[in-house]
Order: structure tokens, then C-alpha cells, then sequence
């Protein structure tokens, strides 16, 4: 692969901004046009189809504010509608990361939005130069640029920078992952955490993977490891780990894709890693 083009650090801290900036926006619209009777009807499939509505309609607001303020970058999210690039910059965003807990009202889902350089189609051929990542419902605000840090803002209070802390040893570890929505996906992960559970102190499963991974940043999970993770669901998250210290990879030495994610302390990644391959490995295909 090609070394990718990073911008200078005065464009990196526009990008950063306005991440922050439309993150916020779009956050605001799926709180405050959530129907306040959607977890009632949660067993009919309108439900889930007002899901898929606000998801497109935050994507909407996303790529509209992104493309009046930068409209030769391209865009990739996770509903439908994507443009090319004409600059070295791709937005990679999740306009409703947690779309399950959403759905139910449990306040842990984000807007997830990040800058990009390189291909986010082709796994190890990107990485995120700056991001934000929002819950809206409890109003923190994660964000970093490359090189500068990683900072968590909650509500209208002033941002902390987040210097990942000295881990535990794996045994003492808490441990976030997520599951996917194939029933084959599912009994594959099922069998990796059989293996995990019993080295770890504990699992937890929160339902939103930027969240997850901003948590390891943040110091409210030690370390954290997922199958099935797309570019939109850890761009931004990727970044803010990484500018707090620590370490976000596949399995082995690779950058993270959609076959395995590892993130934790640098003391801890390489135990976490080595004990997920060999889960994984012992789990066979899917």
C-alpha cells in the first residue's frame, strides 16, 4: 500500500471542528425527532422501518452539512448514499451507532463522524485523521485529530484530555464486545467468548461499538475486541483510542477490519490479541 497523504495540522483541526459541529446537529435530530411511542410498538415492523427513517435522515443532515463545507471530499455511510472525492478526504460516518438501543430507548448510541484518509472500502487501506463521536442522550462528546490528542466533553462543561491509563493485568481486565445480528455471526462470537470469559474479569456488552471503544479510551472499560466491524462503526472511535495512547488492530499486526477489532492499553493489547486469535482460531469459520 501506498503511504497515505495526511493534511497539514491546520486543516486536520478544521476537520476535527466540523465533525464536532455536525455530530452535535445530527445528534439533536435523532433525539428530538425520536417518536416518544416507538419502544411501544417495537414488535411491529413499523418500528424498526421508523429506525431505518431516522438513520437515512440523519445521514441526510450529515452529508448535506459536509458537502456545503467541503464539497470535493467524499462521503461513505452506513445507509444508502455515498459521493466520490476529489480531495484526499473521506467522511466515513454512523449516523445512529446503537440503532437496537435506540429503538428501546436504552441511552447508550451515538452519531459517529470521521475524516478519513485513503479507501474505507478496502480493509488496511485508510485510517481516520479526525473524528467525533456523540451520545446525545448523556451528552458527551469524544474527539481528537491526529496528533493532538483525544478529548471527552460532557455537556456544556470544558473537554479533559484522555491519557489512556496503566492496564490491569488480562485476568483483572473488563472486557467490551458486541455481537452481530446473523444468527451465524452470533453462535461464531458466542463460541470466541466462551474462550475469553473465563481469563478476563468480566464481559460487558453495551450495544454501540464507538462507544465501546471510546469507553477503552476513556478508562470505563479496560479493553475491548469485536467481529463485524465496518469503517463507520470505528473510524472515529479508531482515532480517539489512538490519541489517547493506546492501541486499535486486527488480529496479528494488521489495522483493524472486519474480521477481528483489538483495543486496550499498550500492556494489555498484546495479551487481549493473543488470547482472541486463539478463541477465534479454535472457533473456526463462521
Amino acid at each position: 500500500m501506498e503511504p497515505l497523504t495526511v493534511p497539514a495540522d491546520d486543516v486536520l483541526a478544521e476537520l476535527e471542528q466540523l465533525a464536532v459541529e455536525v455530530a452535535l446537529e445530527a445528534g439533536r435530530l435523532v433525539v428530538d425527532e425520536r417518536p416518544v411511542d416507538l419502544g411501544v410498538s417495537r414488535t411491529k415492523s413499523t418500528a424498526t422501518d421508523v429506525v431505518t427513517v431516522m438513520d437515512q435522515r440523519a445521514q441526510d443532515l450529515l452529508r448535506s452539512r459536509l458537502r456545503e463545507a467541503r464539497p470535493g471530499d467524499g462521503f461513505l455511510g452506513e445507509e444508502e448514499g455515498g459521493t466520490d472525492r476529489e480531495s484526499e478526504i473521506t467522511w466515513v460516518v454512523d449516523p445512529i451507532d446503537g440503532t437496537v438501543n435506540y429503538l428501546y430507548a436504552i441511552p447508550s448510541y451515538a452519531v459517529s463522524v470521521a475524516a478519513v484518509v485513503g479507501d474505507p472500502t478496502t480493509p488496511g487501506a485508510w485510517r481516520p485523521v479526525a473524528g467525533a463521536v456523540v451520545n446525545p442522550m448523556t451528552g458527551e462528546l469524544f474527539h481528537a485529530r491526529l496528533g493532538a490528542g483525544a478529548w471527552l466533553r460532557r455537556g456544556e462543561g470544558e473537554a479533559t484530555r484522555l491519557v489512556i491509563g496503566e492496564p490491569p493485568a488480562l485476568g483483572h481486565a473488563l472486557t467490551g464486545t458486541g455481537f452481530g445480528y446473523d444468527a451465524g455471526r452470533r453462535l461464531w462470537q458466542a463460541r470466541v467468548l466462551v474462550d475469553v470469559l473465563p481469563h478476563v474479569r468480566d464481559i460487558r456488552r453495551i450495544g454501540s461499538a464507538a462507544l465501546d471503544i471510546c469507553a477503552v479510551a476513556a478508562g470505563s472499560l479496560d479493553c475491548y475486541f469485536e467481529r463485524g466491524l465496518n469503517s463507520w462503526d470505528m473510524a472515529a472511535a479508531w482515532l480517539v483510542l489512538a490519541e489517547s495512547g493506546g492501541l486499535f488492530t486486527g488480529l496479528g499486526e494488521t489495522a483493524p477490519d472486519p474480521s477481528m477489532a483489538v483495543g486496550a492499553a499498550p500492556g494489555l493489547h498484546a495479551h487481549l490479541e493473543a488470547l482472541v486469535r486463539r478463541a477465534a482460531e479454535a472457533a473456526g469459520s463462521e
